[in-house]
């Protein structure tokens, strides 16, 4: 217990410095200025970008790419979705993921190189699309509009197509004639006027026999 002549700071023990090892002189003082002025120099602006490239991790990876999206940054935009597509299933379960605006989220979706199968990816939307919904309030089919335009449910065979039906009945998440085509792909064996990149598998897809039925220069 202290005693009234007793300095309570006396009783904390002195604090080391805070190092930051990993980190240039010049982006510490780039970021500095960017916390005092809301604004940074050319050079210090690409310092600040190469320090978020640097320092990219799943939690926040998501955050960055919306950032750099909303600031035109087509660099950063590449180098956020490079490091998505090689760490896929662990970013789609961050909170950044959910946050994303439906434009970017449609933007990852385009691509072919997500390491992730198409129904873990329809799964990580239709979570996405719930936390969205109750932000924004407003229905999940309006949400999800974009985003569930870049999903390739013919890759999906027919027991997971069953599946996503009968799930699909519960929030409208998927448009009626987006299943149907899927179906029709399986039932006519071939695209059938379903675009090509949505038959594309991606680097994460697992296969199905059906495959084969959907890709153009396959034996």
């Amino acid at each position: 217990m202290l005693t009234s002549n007793e300095d309570p700071l006396s009783s904390v023990p002195p604090q080391g410095p805070f190092i930051l090892g990993n980190v240039q002189p010049e982006v510490f003082l780039a970021v500095i200025e960017f916390l005092y002025t809301n604004s940074v120099t050319l050079n210090s602006h690409t310092l600040c970008v190469e320090f978020i490239k640097d320092t990219l991790s799943v939690e926040q990876v998501c955050e960055a790419l919306q950032a750099a999206v909303t600031y035109g940054q087509a660099d950063l935009q590449q180098h956020c979705l490079a490091f998505i597509e090689s760490h896929t299933m662990a970013v789609v379960r961050t909170r950044g993921f959910h946050e994303l605006s439906d434009t970017v989220l449609a933007r990852v979706l385009r691509s072919d190189h997500l390491a992730a199968d198409e129904l873990d990816l329809v799964q990580a939307v239709r979570e996405w699309a719930h936390v969205s919904s109750a932000v924004l309030e407003r229905p999940v089919p309006e949400v999800a509009t974009l985003p569930v335009q870049e999903l390739r449910l013919p890759l999906l065979a027919p027991s997971e197509l069953a599946m996503l039906e009968s799930q699909n009945q519960r929030d409208l998440l998927i448009p009626v004639d987006s299943i149907a085509a899927a179906w029709r792909s399986h039932a006519l064996r071939h695209r059938s006027g379903v675009p090509s990149h949505l038959c594309r598998p991606r680097h994460g897809t697992r296969p199905r026999n059906h495959h084969r039925h959907l890709d153009p220069h396959s034996k």
